[in-house]
This record gives structure tokens, C-alpha cells and sequence, in this order.
């Protein structure tokens, strides 16, 4: 019994994308254009890249646009174009050895006068049909083949016109080959009607489909479409007849005149490519391909070959996305599917899907200039991944907990967590005992027995202020050595925990390399590397002075991320003063502001990256007068060094 209204159907969405279906996944999308981005590419250049090389569950445009130039090869690897040709001479072979089988026991001299007349025949195949049309036929098997010969012209005529016409006038008889003539004329006279711009087009053209329409399966709406339709075709046929040698068009065209009897079919397809060469001129009218196969094929499926091909190209163009304005839904699906398959539109869709969902859903914003940059949204997805591998990376370390807790005793972060062994704080009692009533149903057991497994702890942190002074180093040699994209990652994970779990620490991020500048994190995300001789130490430390001091009440914490001793230093105007090897005055200059860091209670901890053993001895130096330390991690642990030694600052 159905409790349905009445009148209502459930089925497929068709109207638009599924507003059910789940939300596109942009996470993985959204680290590969991040990576790209600090690396030092637009965020539109990393889309595209992302977009021509896919995830991995879809093909990119590079894929898909390999796999179409595969298929062309195969097309133009496999086939040849004279199958028709081959056709009729295998024909009039056995119609001329079918005759002369009948010719040769008959001893009256009628016999040998036909014997000499196929002797007398032309050597050229078309030559030879021309001469037999007024031959009279002893064999009924020989002229069964001289008619297959003139009705198969006639079928390949119009199917290299007209698509699937060969299969619908399969031994058909005059009355069929009548009618298509007659459908070739009023075809022609519609299109003079619509060349002359007669108001009576339309009426003309309904009439026309009323009559016709069985031999036009693309439905086409108005005249313009039919043309459209016969056009695209008529090019294609053209384009496979300059692919032929000059020998087999000549061939061919003296053949063509003998399609179903006579030269009037001939005739009256050459008035139509004339009409439709010049309805469309920009259709491609004059270029050709180079076929190398063994498979020969006829007129109409060689016109299709050629179709293909065009069809091809302009998917490779669609793919390619290298035009003013090109999205992805410009891509013809269905055109995609019909050449490589379900699985390639499959693909297009997603790519479609991805591109449009990074848009809609705020992941890239228009900067101040104009030019494309990652939204704040996707920086904190992006702040989450990295934070989530250095978590990763913590928990790896042999000989330590986990650190997503922020310590034993302080206020409750509104989390909890499962107990684990070595725990110590507090209970959360009703999640606890919720878990064991869940778990002894489940089991059906009658009463509820606790278990270790259910048991769920508070998570707290202190809440000491910190304020948190991160410089980085921009020299030319962070990529020259592959160290920028790290240092990127790490000062996204360190400012994604600092906004999520410690919102009262204040972070200041500085950049140094001839000068020092205070960014905002999207400024260091998208900062590309710049030939820029200097590190400027001593500007950094003069800034991260400045934001200490701003915040008297916190506690101070500075790391440095570097791989070179400090070879600029600021003068008192304002410019940078630099020279390799370090003068003394820039060592001195920046030690000094190491001295104010230690009288404002900071350590300096250095992330050493690199093993020279003059910065070796400076970051040493550098560590011991303010009382810090040295951490020389490698580039996958920087981020985990980093934050791991911001969360034992602040325990401190």
C-alpha cells in the first residue's frame, strides 16, 4: 500500500548539480595548491597545475589529454581510406569471373564477342564500371555484383554525408534510391530558400522534416542546426577526400557518377557541399591527415574517422584550457565520453566539480592589486594539515607523550580524550559512564560493568600568556637548498596552534634577508624567493624586541629559523649595511640585541639549518648569551622542533 501523494514521483536529479550530494572534498586539493603557493607560484597558476595533474582518484587534464592524442594516433595508425575503392574492384572481379564462367562453355559466337568486350575493358577500375553500364549480363551472379557496385556507391555517397544512411538503405531497391534523390533536391532547395533569405524558410523547413526527417537522427530544431549538422559532416567528408592520393579521388569521382545507375545522386551532392561550403566557411574545409593502416574503410565510416579526428582536436583545446576565459564546464562531456570512455567524463566532472567548489566555496580571494591569493579560510585549512603532521611527528618522537595536551593541571579546554596509562587528569564522569552503559547493551549483558576502555579524561591547559616572536629566514640559500617550502609549513602550523589553542598568545611572524619585515601569515605564504644577498639578524631581533615589549605581561618566547651566520646588520639611517665574511660590527650589532633579549627574560632558541661550522659557532654563541639552545632538525622534523620547543616555553 503506497502512503504517497498522489501526483508525486521520486527519481534522479537532473535539474543541476544534486543539492543532496555530499560536499567535494578540497582538503587534499586544497594541500596540493598550498604546497604549490609556497613554493612560489600564484594560487592561479597552482590551480591549473592542480587541475592538469588530478588527484589521486581522477585523472588531470594531462592524462586526459594523452589519452586523446592516443586515441588520434590509433585512428590514424590502424586505418586506411580505401575501403570503398577495394570494395568495388572486389565486386567486379567476381561479377567479371562469374561471367566469363558462364560465357565459356557457349560455342556460339555471341559468347566470344562478350569474351572480347571484357577483354577490351579499361585496366582503371571506374573506367571499367563505366564501360559495363550498357553490358548485358549473362551471369545473374555477375549482374547481382555490377548492381551491389552501384548501390554500394550510392550508400557510401550519402553515408559520408549523412550519418547511418548506408546501414538505413541496405538493400534497398529503386524506390528507396528514389526517394533519397528526391530528399537531396528539396534539401537543396531549402538551403537556396534560406540563402536568399526567403521569409517562407521555417514553413519550408517544417515541411521538409515532415517528409525527411527519418534521415536526420539528430532532430535538428530550426534550419540553422541543420546546417550546422550537414556541414560539420560535408567538411568531414571533405577533409577525408584531400587525404586520399590524387589517383583515388580521380578513381572515386568517376565512380561516384555510377551510384545508383547514374550520375544525378553525384550531382546533386555536389550542389549541397557547394551550398554548405558557403553557408559555413569556417568550417575546416581544406586540411587532411596521413592514414598508415591496414584496415581499410569505406566513404561514410571514413568521413567519420575524419570527424573523430576533429572532435578530437577540439577536446585537446577544451583540455588544454590555453584560450581567453576557459573554465572547465566548457569541456564537452559527452564528446569525451563517446572518445575514451564513462570513466573520462567521470573524470571531467570531478575536475569541473573540484574547480568550481574551490571557487564557490571562498578558498581564493582578490588581494588589494587585484591578483589571486588564498583566502583566510584556506590558510587555516592549510594551517590544520600542517599542524596535524607536526602533531604526527611529536607523537613519533621515542620517549614522549603525545603533546596535544597542554599539562597535568590548569582550566579545561571543553575537550575530552580516552584515558591513556601515565594520565593524570581529571575524569570526565558522565561521558565515562555513558560509555560503559553503550558498551555492556551493546554486548548484551544485563548489568553495566565499567571497563579501562571507557573511561575519558579532561584535557586542560595553562593559561599563560606567551608572546611569541618566529623569525625565518628569506635568504636566497632557504631555496637554493630547498628549505623554503618548510620553513612555510612551519610557521603555518605554529600560527594554526597558536589561533586554535593558545588565542591569547600574540604571534608575530618576521621575514630576514637584507631587511627584516613583520608579515601577516598569507604575506609569508605567498612570499616568493628573491636573488637577495644578506641576513639581516639583527633587524629581525631589533623587531621581535619591539613586539616583546608590547606585550610586558607575557611570557617571551623567539625562535629563529636560519641557515647562515648573520651577514647585514641595520645602520641608525635605516639602511642595511652588508659584507661576506661578517664584519665584526654586524656580529657585535646582533649580539646586541641577543643581550636585550635576555635582559626582557627571552631565549633565543636557533632551528640551525645547514652544518657550516662558522654558523655552527655563532648559533652556539647565540644560544648561550641569551640562554637558549640550538636545534638542528632536519627539513621533514622542522616543524615539529619548532612547535615542540614553543610548547615547552610556555610550560617553562
Amino acid at each position: 500500500m503506497s502512503f504517497l501523494p498522489e501526483g508525486y514521483s521520486y527519481g534522479p536529479w537532473h535539474d543541476g548539480p544534486d543539492p543532496l550530494a555530499p560536499p567535494a572534498d578540497l582538503r587534499d586539493a586544497l594541500d596540493e595548491i598550498g604546497r604549490d603557493v609556497m613554493a612560489g607560484a600564484s594560487p592561479r597558476s597552482a590551480l591549473e597545475e592542480l587541475l592538469r595533474r588530478g588527484t589521486p582518484r581522477t585523472a588531470g587534464l594531462d592524462e586526459l589529454t594523452r589519452r586523446l592524442w592516443q586515441r588520434r594516433s590509433e585512428i590514424q595508425r590502424r586505418h586506411r581510406l580505401d575501403g570503398t575503392l577495394q570494395e568495388v574492384q572486389r565486386l567486379l572481379d567476381q561479377a567479371l569471373e562469374a561471367e566469363r564462367r558462364e560465357l565459356f562453355p557457349d560455342p556460339d559466337d555471341d559468347a566470344r564477342f562478350r569474351e572480347a568486350q571484357l577483354d577490351a575493358l579499361p585496366p582503371g577500375t571506374a573506367a571499367a564500371v563505366r564501360e559495363l553500364a550498357g553490358y548485358g549480363w549473362r551471369s545473374r551472379q555477375g549482374r547481382e555484383n555490377y548492381e551491389k557496385i552501384r548501390d554500394l556507391l550510392g550508400r557510401e555517397l550519402l553515408d559520408s554525408r549523412f550519418e547511418g544512411m548506408k546501414e538505413a538503405l541496405r538493400n534497398a531497391g529503386p524506390e528507396e534510391a528514389e526517394r533519397a534523390n528526391r530528399m537531396l533536391a528539396g534539401l537543396n532547395d531549402l538551403l537556396a530558400a534560406h540563402a536568399q533569405g526567403r521569409e517562407d524558410v521555417p514553413e519550408r523547413f517544417a515541411e521538409f522534416m515532415r517528409e525527411h526527417g527519418e534521415f536526420f537522427p539528430e532532430n535538428p530544431k530550426n534550419v540553422e542546426e541543420l546546417i550546422d549538422v550537414l556541414a560539420a559532416r560535408a567538411a568531414a567528408a571533405q577533409r577525408m577526400l584531400n587525404s586520399m592520393t590524387p589517383e583515388q579521388r580521380a578513381e572515386l569521382a568517376e565512380l561516384s557518377q555510377q551510384a545508383f545507375g547514374g550520375p544525378r545522386l553525384a550531382q546533386q551532392l555536389s550542389t549541397l557541399d557547394a551550398q554548405l561550403r558557403a553557408l559555413r566557411p569556417g568550417e575546416d574545409w581544406t586540411s587532411s591527415e596521413r592514414f598508415r593502416g591496414n584496415d581499410p574503410l569505406g566513404l561514410g565510416e571514413g568521413a567519420r574517422a575524419m570527424s573523430d579526428l576533429a572532435e578530437l582536436d577540439a577536446l585537446a583545446e577544451q583540455l588544454g584550457q590555453s584560450y581567453p576565459g576557459a573554465r572547465l564546464e566548457d569541456i564537452d562531456v559527452d564528446a569525451l565520453e563517446r572518445q575514451l570512455g564513462p570513466d573520462a567524463g567521470v573524470d571531467a566532472r570531478r575536475l569541473s566539480e573540484l574547480e568550481r567548489e574551490l571557487r564557490r566555496q571562498g578558498l581564493f580571494e582578490r588581494a588589494p592589486d587585484g591578483t589571486l591569493r588564498l583566502s583566510p579560510k584556506a590558510l587555516r585549512r592549510l594551517g590544520e594539515t600542517a599542524l596535524a603532521d607536526v602533531v604526527n611527528a611529536l607523537r613519533g618522537k621515542t620517549g614522549q607523550r603525545e603533546t596535544e595536551s597542554a599539562g597535568a593541571a590548569g582550566e579545561p579546554t571543553g575537550a575530552t580524550r580516552p584515558w591513556r596509562f601515565g594520565d593524570m587528569q581529571p575524569w570526565d564522569v558522565s561521558r565515562t559512564v555513558r560509555n560503559s552503559v553503550l558498551r555492556s547493551v551493546s554486548m548484551g549483558e544485563r548489568s553495566v560493568r565499567m571497563d579501562v576502555s571507557d573511561v575519558e579524561v579532561i584535557e586542560t591547559e595553562h593559561r599563560s600568556r606567551a608572546a611569541v616572536a618566529l623569525l625565518v629566514d628569506t635568504s636566497w640559500s632557504m631555496v637554493q637548498e630547498g628549505r623554503w617550502l618548510p620553513m612555510k609549513r612551519t610557521a603555518l602550523a605554529l600560527h594554526q596552534l597558536i589561533s586554535t589553542r593558545f588565542r591569547n598568545d600574540a604571534l608575530q611572524l618576521i621575514t630576514f634577508g637584507r631587511y627584516a619585515t613583520s608579515v601577516e601569515l598569507a604575506e609569508l605564504v605567498g612570499l616568493e624567493g628573491a636573488w637577495e644577498q644578506g641576513t639581516n639578524a639583527h633587524h629581525a631581533l631589533l623587531l621581535a624586541g619591539r613586539h616583546l615589549r608590547r606585550h610586558p605581561d607575557a611570557q617571551p618566547v623567539v625562535l629563529m629559523v636560519t641557515d647562515g651566520e648573520p651577514t647585514a646588520h641595520l645602520e641608525p639611517d635605516g639602511t642595511a649595511d652588508f659584507d661576506y665574511p661578517p664584519q665584526p660590527r654586524t656580529l657585535l650589532k646582533t649580539l646586541s640585541e641577543v643581550d636585550r633579549m635576555a635582559k626582557l627574560g627571552a631565549s633565543v632558541t636557533v632551528f640551525r639549518l645547514g652544518d657550516d661550522p662558522r654558523l655552527t659557532e655563532f648559533v652556539d654563541l647565540i644560544a648561550r648569551r641569551s640562554g637558549g639552545r640550538v636545534v638542528a632538525p632536519d627539513l621533514d622534523g622542522l616543524g615539529a622542533a619548532v612547535v615542540g620547543d614553543y610548547l615547552r616555553s610556555r610550560k617553562r
